[in-house]
């Protein structure tokens, strides 16, 4: 299931990382939230696998580094895969 955000401006960078531990519209919301208070985030979209690894598409207007992106994901209590 995909949470929809603002659109993003068309200079975005698109990134997935594969998160695991998400079982439901709570989780993705934890994550979506988490990762929305990064700097130069303007969209995160997840796609839920409850039975595995969901795809976490982050916008940004410019590159994120992975570490930071799984220190947030972390936080909100999730892993990156």
């Amino acid at each position: 299931m995909t949470t929809p955000t603002p659109s993003p401006s068309p200079s975005s960078l698109t990134e997935e990382f594969q998160v695991t531990g998400m079982t439901c519209q709570h989780c993705v919301g934890s994550v979506v939230a988490a990762l929305g208070k990064l700097a130069s985030v303007e969209a995160v979209t997840v796609d839920l696998n409850s039975g595995g690894a969901s795809t976490v598409r982050v916008t940004s207007a410019a590159a994120l580094d992975r570490a930071t992106v799984g220190s947030a994901v972390t936080t909100a209590g999730y892993q990156l895969a």
